[in-house]
Formats: structure tokens, C-alpha cells, sequence
């Protein structure tokens, strides 16, 4: 067994290969045990993660775990769990989208062998919240961060999962935070009520709350809650059902336009046309799954045709590879693309 020093006393590995063909065997041992019991997860669960995506065999016993397969896994894999070891003692809480994230990353920079631990995260960009850091975990992530902090107005389209309204909410809090402005617009459209918005019970917030959910939760999990309460009551978070955003001009305010799929054309236009003064505006939505009636067109899918190339704004579509919910959910996604693409084939060969 050949002991490699650990790279600044904290984590200390050691590697066997076994001969020079491709299998081989990878030993590591953490020095903090309960840091260690977190890595690996309830159950192994995080190690199993690993095993599923990277093809290798994990077993951890106490503070040591012994990685088998391929060399070129056993290296994937070996980052993968130096990184997160890494982020723990920084103080970063672990889910399993940062394990996912870790292992996307690994498989990009594929055989890096002069790998250095303290050196993690790579370049992913990171959001710096008073209740947590939130971090990009894919490159798509990544590069949504980025156009955020580039242009004024950005759209993020792509399937369920991706992040783009979880991402975009602390994106607006972080402004808010730093007082670059002074108040969190939220808007959605509400399909399936249409018209009768006006008889459900409650006040307004009350009535187009089920519609804001996702975004409520985005802000409870980034935000302590008494500010989200104080801010809710106080106008600086505002909750304005799209349909009542016409007239307005939104200055020195960060507008999150969510389940944009679902608008029109001419509320489309209307929303972009809200924005003023140091504002700022996010358009997120999923243009596979359109509620409007059959035949009417998306005013996401038009607004991203229209404005592409347009100076100041910015535009993100995010795939399956940046799913980040339950890895069940990206396969699920891959499923229904390849069965859509089924069906234009077959409608075009009956042509």
C-alpha cells in the first residue's frame, strides 16, 4: 500500500492501484469522524449515490472508506468525496444535489490525477446569504448565476428540478440583502383560475398564494422567517398577480416572473415592459409544459425567440443534466423527451 501525505493535515488518504490495468482500489481515511458519518450519509446513502453514477464500489467502515473499480472511477470518485469533505469543514451543510453536483463536476474534468483538495470548489459561482451560502451545483447552474449577476433581465427556461426559480430567489434576496434594491416583486400567472381569482375567500395574498408556493418555500428556506413575515407585511416582498402588474413601473425592485410558460403573448409583453429604474427581472418557466388552451402561443416561448441577441439581456436553458432534485427526476425528464421525439418522427413519417 502506497501512503500518499495529506494535502494540509486534515485529510489524510491513502491509494492502492492494483497492477497498471484498469481496475484498482482506493483507500481513504478522514480524520473527523462525525464530519465523516455526514459525508457518507444517512445509511451510506451518499456513498451509494457515488456507487450508482460512477460505477464503483463503495464500503466505509468507521472513518475509512475503500473505493473499487476502474482507475479512472476510483479517481472520479476519490475527488468527489475530497471535495465534500472539503466543503463540510468550511461549514457547509451536505444535500444530495451537492453529491450530485460534486460527481458532474468530476466526470467533467475528467482524469486529473495533481487533483488538490483545498482547492474545491472549482469555479462555480456562489451566492453569499445572512441565513446560508447558496452555491451553483452544474454548469448550467453556473452559468445562470452568472448572466444574473451580468444583465438587468434574464430568462431560465428548462425542465422541473433545475433550480431556476430556487436560484433566482436568492439571487433577489441577495440584492435585497446588499440594498441594491428595495423590494422583492413575485408574480405568476394563475391558469388554472382564470377569471375567478375574484371568488376564492381570502385577501389577495390569500387567493394566489397555492399559485406562489414554490417561491413562498425558496423564500423561507433563504430568508429567516420573522424577516420574510415583516417584509411580507411591510410591501418590501411583494406578491402581484400578473394580471394587476399593468400600469405599473417597478423601479429599484429585483421582479421574479414564474410558470412564465403560462403567459400570453400580450401579458408577456406587458410584464417586460414593467421594468424600470434600477430594476431587475427574472423570467423562469418550462416551455414543455404549457397550460394555455390548445393553439394559443407562449409568451415565453415568443419572448426568447425575439429578444435573443438583444444587448443587456440574458438567456439560460437548462437540461436534464441540470436536474438537481431526485436523480429519478432527471431520467424521468430524459423519458418524456425521448417519447416526445418519438411522436414528431412518427407524425412526420406518416406525413
Amino acid at each position: 500500500m502506497r501512503n500518499i501525505p495529506p494535502a494540509n493535515g486534515s485529510l489524510a488518504p491513502s491509494a492502492q492501484e492494483i497492477g497498471e490495468s484498469a481496475a484498482a482500489q482506493t483507500v481513504l481515511t478522514f480524520d473527523d469522524n462525525r464530519l465523516a458519518s455526514v459525508l457518507f450519509g444517512q445509511y451510506g446513502q451518499n456513498l451509494a449515490l457515488i456507487e450508482r453514477r460512477l460505477n464503483v464500489v463503495a464500503a466505509s467502515r468507521g472513518n475509512q472508506v475503500t473505493i473499487e473499480g476502474s482507475r479512472e472511477a476510483c479517481e472520479q470518485a476519490r475527488r468527489v468525496l475530497q471535495n465534500l469533505y472539503e466543503q463540510l469543514k468550511r461549514g457547509h451543510d451536505l444535500a444530495q444535489g451537492d453529491v450530485e453536483g460534486a460527481i458532474r463536476v468530476a466526470i467533467a474534468q475528467g482524469s486529473l490525477f495533481d487533483f488538490d483538495p483545498t482547492a474545491v470548489p472549482p469555479s462555480f459561482e456562489e451566492i453569499n446569504l445572512r441565513k446560508r451560502p447558496v452555491r451553483a451545483r452544474t454548469a448550467g447552474q453556473d452559468a445562470y448565476l452568472r448572466a444574473l449577476k451580468r444583465h438587468s433581465l434574464v430568462f431560465g427556461t428548462g425542465p422541473a428540478g433545475t433550480g431556476k426559480t430556487w436560484l433566482a430567489v436568492a439571487h433577489a434576496v441577495a440584492l435585497f440583502e446588499r440594498k441594491e434594491v428595495d423590494r422583492i416583486v413575485l408574480s405568476r400567472p394563475a391558469v388554472e383560475a382564470g377569471e375567478r381569482l375574484g371568488f376564492l375567500p381570502g385577501d389577495m395574498r390569500e387567493k394566489v398564494d397555492p399559485y406562489l408556493r414554490p417561491i413562498y418555500d425558496a423564500l423561507f428556506d433563504l430568508m429567516d422567517a420573522r424577516i420574510v413575515e415583516r417584509a411580507l407585511q411591510t410591501g418590501e416582498i411583494e406578491i402581484a398577480p400578473l394580471a394587476f402588474m399593468r400600469g405599473r413601473t417597478l423601479s429599484n425592485a429585483v421582479v421574479i416572473l414564474d410558470e412564465a410558460q403560462n403567459t400570453t403573448s400580450i401579458q408577456m409583453k406587458m410584464a417586460l415592459t414593467r421594468l424600470g429604474e434600477n430594476g431587475r427581472m427574472v423570467i423562469t418557466g418550462d416551455p414543455s409544459q404549457v397550460d394555455l388552451p390548445s393553439g394559443q402561443t407562449s409568451g415565453l416561448a415568443e419572448a426568447v425567440r425575439v429578444l435573443a441577441g438583444v444587448e443587456g439581456i440574458g438567456h439560460v436553458a437548462f437540461t436534464s443534466e441540470d436536474v438537481v432534485r431526485h436523480e429519478l427526476v432527471a431520467r424521468i425528464v430524459d423519458a418524456y423527451d425521448r417519447a416526445a421525439l418519438a411522436s414528431l418522427r412518427k407524425r412526420g413519417a406518416g406525413e
